[in-house]
């Protein structure tokens, strides 16, 4: 699933090829995608042009110029091509928009979907968001705030949307390793300075793996060696029965609360 550092990377590359492209055609392949009628949906989008792209935890938001949001959520499997036909992956698009010369392609949306909202709609949707890492307001000592009473598993809590937004499997795992800790840990049986420690994870992991293009493999468009960088540089995330790079231990795969966890029994801890 694609989490912050993948939506932030497709922001940031929507932001630079489709920024105020008139749209020229929209195709609805599944009306299950979106939230409207699809002649609706083609019709009020045909003309447009995005002005903006604003992320907010695994969300995008298309900031259209006549008031509207595009609202999109990947979920499990979804991901963005940008480009021709020919050069986009053998899978089925659910929706597809058309700039100009090239269309985004949004592929896989069996879970996820693309809503036509009004800036209200979308609003009240992420309400319930948690904060995030790259929240200019989030420090530390707001973080360690924002555990207190918490009680649970700590990567379950690391998922949880409603506490802080934008982590998912794979970096809950990746944080819980940097931090040296055990991802089934009771986040209230935590130290102040565990918890320091775990913030401090988030502060590397999560703009490493930005910085690396997230580690979702397909590329966004023709020529794109960015995307997905990261996978090669997960440290337990899908290694199960690997060599820990940190201690030579084998990490191990459990499952907690219905979430698949790796880690290395040797070099992570419950402090």
């Amino acid at each position: 699933m694609p989490e912050l550092p993948e939506m932030e990377n497709y922001r940031r590359l929507l932001s630079e090829y489709i920024i105020n492209q008139p749209i020229t055609h929209v195709v609805v392949n599944r009306e299950k995608s979106i939230n409207v009628p699809a002649d609706q949906f083609i019709n009020e989008l045909t003309g447009l042009r995005a002005i903006f792209v604003e992320r907010r935890g695994k969300y995008l938001v298309f900031h259209m110029n006549n008031g509207r949001r595009l609202l999109l959520h990947l979920m499990l499997g979804g991901m963005l091509y940008y480009g021709t036909e020919e050069g986009r992956l053998s899978r089925n698009t659910q929706v597809e928009i058309t700039f100009g010369q090239n269309t985004l392609y949004f592929i896989g949306l069996r879970l996820g979907y693309l809503h036509l909202l009004s800036a209200k709609e979308v609003e009240e949707i992420l309400k319930p968001l948690g904060p995030e890492l790259f929240d200019r307001r989030m420090s530390k000592e707001r973080f360690v705030e924002l555990l207190k009473g918490r009680r649970g598993a700590m990567k379950s809590l690391l998922v949880n949307q409603h506490v802080i937004a934008g982590i998912g499997n794979c970096y809950a795992d990746e944080i819980a390793f940097e931090a040296g800790l055990l991802p089934s840990v009771k986040i209230q049986d935590l130290s102040e300075e565990a918890i320091g420690r775990l913030y401090d994870a988030m502060l590397k992991v999560l703009p490493d793996a930005l910085e690396h293009g997230g580690y979702m493999e397909a590329p966004f468009m023709e020529g794109d060696t960015r995307t997905g960088g990261y996978d090669d540089m997960c440290k337990v995330y899908d290694r199960e029965g690997e060599g820990c790079v940190r201690c030579g231990g084998v990490v191990n795969r459990i499952e907690l609360t219905g979430r698949k966890a790796f880690f290395c029994p040797s070099c992570q801890h419950e402090q």
